[in-house]
């Protein structure tokens, strides 16, 4: 639900890589409150990188042909079956090929057909080579010297070439039988020649030959042929195939028993026969054993068990295959077995992922349910925090960079709140281009101090706020963000706790007008702020937002400070301090209001610099899983399985959907993806009870699914691909429509008033 990370500090600066604490003339500026900041020369641009997305839309045409390849082989696209026999007209040559011969010369001007002769039998065995009972047909021939006819499925082929390459090997035919085991009555004649075509390739690449004989699937004996079948059978002959039915069909498909299947096997009065049997397509056993018993009986009665056109005194049916031939169909059979590799491997990854989202949303829901519960009664996980004697005092920072849209609405909300103690506020100003420090001081608070710097980006700017806070107590608030009058006093209660170290708010989009704020509304409650409470209940609490969180300024000095080593630097932060043994917990009323952006363009740059600054704090901090407390093995695998692999696998998801959905029945999917929906409004619909707002917020939930959805898992990609790439991403500016400088924010939701 949520993007990677949720670091609510969606005001960003230029690049600056060097802290004041770490730069000592950027500490003298910052002493000199009253002069006039000298911007520092903007950092060179590198272009973010691109030629990734051509990558990935080849990996998705190589996922869509693998998927649709594999669909045909497996008569999902383009499925076919049995067309019922129909009454029709037979014509004079159709009425005379169902009186004549299984073997069906329709090359010429006047059909022919041919019957082989006496004490001569032609086993066939269709719909293989399979590996379990194609080997054991030809031990059994083996046994008895006997040669058969396979006319194989062009897929199979591709799928086993070695049985193809024993069945040559051992003086056996081949011959065609469609590629997906089509029904050529009832395909158009582009499939009829696509199904003869890739059979061809098919066996070019696994035995170097073709073969002149074919077999329509469905079909049986001369009699038998329908008219569709006939004029099917007569565009086979077109492109040169001697069509070859059969004399005795022994339905062995439908298992009848081994007795049945010799009985139908065996000819009349020393007559010659062609046989059809299965090599495929289920169980064989019963012909297998059908096999030795009328090799045997035969055999005794002194017949002769050969090919098709041996048992005619016709050349061989295998004729070599061209080099080019060759080459394309071993590259046919490579690409059908890894698309049925990568489609099976792939149903098992989506299986897993669903269920470890399911069970993500599941849990998170209970661990917020308990956290609720503690919190509510009075109670955190380590017992209750003690009560300051007297309201402890407290310095408010607010890092500001051409923010005058919003400050004064920000500055007026922390000046004006509830909290009885002593509140310091300083607005450090970052070197902003606009009128911020102007509109800051001009409010004219007395408890308010503008520190005006150069311009040396965020965690420069914060930590010249810490070196110049006068108390222990800090809380971070951005220059776009509004507190309640309640919610310094809210945080401020955690920090009692001489163990937490921090204490991070609950964020609030204030601009929830238009589809894109209500998307970012339902991200928050249920992405960011549901999430917080479970991972305070797993003591891995990732990120204490930028826009609101609390901290003691000893256990920041213990760190060095700020780092600027990422562009999370929240994140950053909360898991230095997580790392260095202090707590850091949730408080759901400590509420803080902030503009989010407002189109997609704007939404994509900060969630771009979010992922890319959560990876870039995930690698610097990677060492956390060897650590002896469990912080970084949860933090770190959470984040890596849920943040980053998963949205890895999203696209191919939705393409799945789309392919599910263009091919087969669209109810299965419509039916799982109506799960996930009703699986995560109920997780909106407790997310949101917990934090007081209105359920009715949910409707937008399935569109989350279209284009949200879909921008943040192509923000993880491009955030990899930065990040792989070795690119230093530079720092993307939100544009600010100054939300709370134009209107109030939203009343505090009723469970927190």
């Amino acid at each position: 639900m949520s993007g990677l990370a949720d670091h609510q500090d969606k005001k960003v600066w230029p690049r600056a890589p060097v802290s004041a604490w770490q730069d000592p003339a950027a500490a003298q500026w910052a002493s000199q409150p009253t002069q006039n900041p000298v911007p520092m020369p903007p950092p060179a641009k590198r272009a973010d990188p691109r030629g990734h997305w051509f990558l990935l839309a080849i990996g998705m045409l190589l996922a869509a042909f693998a998927l649709v390849l594999n669909g045909y082989v497996t008569n999902v696209v383009g499925e076919t079956r049995s067309v019922p026999p129909t009454a029709d007209h037979p014509s004079r040559q159709l009425a005379e090929i169902r009186r004549g011969g299984p073997v069906l010369n329709l090359t010429g001007g006047e059909p022919s057909s041919a019957r082989l002769p006496d004490r001569t039998i032609a086993l066939t065995f269709d719909d293989g080579p399979d590996p379990a009972w194609t080997p054991a047909v030809l031990d059994a021939l083996k046994k008895y010297g006997a040669k058969a006819t396979f006319f194989a499925v062009g897929s199979k082929v591709a799928e086993h070439p070695e049985l193809a390459r024993r069945i040559i090997a051992e003086g056996h035919e081949l011959g065609n039988h469609t590629y997906a085991h089509a029904d050529l009555a009832a395909v158009p004649g582009w499939r009829l020649r696509l199904e003869l075509s890739l059979t061809q390739k098919a066996l070019a690449g696994a035995t170097g030959l073709h073969t002149t004989l074919v077999r329509p699937p469905y079909s049986a004996t001369p009699e038998a042929i329908t008219g569709p079948q006939w004029e099917s059978m007569k565009a086979l002959a077109a492109d040169g195939y001697l069509v070859t039915l059969a004399d005795l069909d022994t339905k062995d498909w439908s298992r009848p028993g081994t007795r049945k299947i010799v009985t139908s096997s065996l000819p009349a009065g020393g007559r010659g026969a062609i046989v059809m049997m299965h090599d495929s397509g289920g169980d064989r056993r019963q012909t297998v054993e059908a096999v030795d018993l009328v090799l045997k009986e035969l055999t005794g009665k002194g017949y002769r068990a050969v090919t098709v056109t041996k048992a005619l005194g016709m050349p061989s049916a295998q004729q070599p295959a061209g080099d080019v031939e060759r080459f394309v169909g071993s590259a046919l059979n490579v690409a059908q077995r890894a698309s049925g590799w990568f489609t099976g491997a792939l149903s098992w990854v989506l299986v897993a992922a669903g269920a470890l989202t399911l069970a993500r949303l599941v849990f998170f829901a209970v661990l917020a349910w308990v956290h609720a519960r503690r919190t509510r009664g009075g109670r955190r996980r380590r017992g209750r925090a003690p009560a300051w004697p007297v309201p402890p005092p407290v310095t408010v920072i607010v890092p500001a960079y051409n923010e005058a849209a919003g400050i004064q609405a920000t500055v007026r909300s922390l000046a004006e709140t509830a909290y009885p103690g002593q509140v310091e506020i300083l607005v450090v100003d970052d070197g902003s281009t606009d009128s911020t420090a102007e509109l800051a001081a001009g409010l004219g608070f007395a408890n308010v101090r503008v520190i005006r710097r150069r311009n040396g980006g965020k965690p420069a700017a914060l930590n010249t706020g810490i070196e110049q806070a006068g108390h222990e107590l800090l809380i971070m608030v951005d220059g776009d963000t509004v507190f309640e009058p309640a919610t310094i006093g809210r945080l401020v209660r955690q920090l009692s706790d001489p163990t937490v170290g921090a204490v991070s708010g609950n964020t609030k989009v204030g601009n929830r007008r238009g589809m894109i704020g209500r998307w970012q509304h339902i991200e928050y409650v249920i992405g960011f702020n549901l999430d917080r409470r479970a991972f305070e209940q797993l003591d891995c609490m990732a990120t204490v937002p930028g826009a609101i969180g609390a901290f003691r300024r000893s256990a920041l000095v213990a760190l060095g400070g700020v780092s600027s080593d990422t562009l999370a630097e929240d994140t950053d932060l909360t898991m230095a301090l997580c790392r260095a043994g202090w707590r850091v917990v949730y408080e759901e009323k400590a509420l803080a209001w902030t503009e989010a952006p407002t189109s997609l363009g704007q939404l994509w740059k900060q969630r771009y610099r979010w992922c890319y600054g959560t990876m870039q704090a995930m690698w610097k901090h990677r060492r956390a899983v060897l650590d002896k407390d469990p912080f970084g093995r949860r933090c770190l695998g959470y984040l890596a399985l849920f943040q980053v692999l998963l949205p890895l696998l999203a696209p191919v998801v939705d393409l799945m959907a789309i392919y599910s959905t263009a091919v087969g029945d669209p109810l299965p999917v419509v039916a799982v993806w109506a799960g996930f929906v009703l699986v995560q409004a109920l997780t909106g619909w407790y997310a949101l009870r917990l934090d007081g707002e209105r359920a009715s917020a949910l409707w937008v939930l399935p569109l989350q699914q279209f284009v949200y959805r879909q921008l943040l898992y192509l923000v993880v990609i491009q955030s990899l691909a930065t990040a792989v790439l070795g690119v230093r991403l530079r720092w993307h500016s939100v544009r600010r429509e100054g939300t709370f400088g134009l209107v109030s924010p939203p009343p505090a939701p009723g469970a927190h008033t």
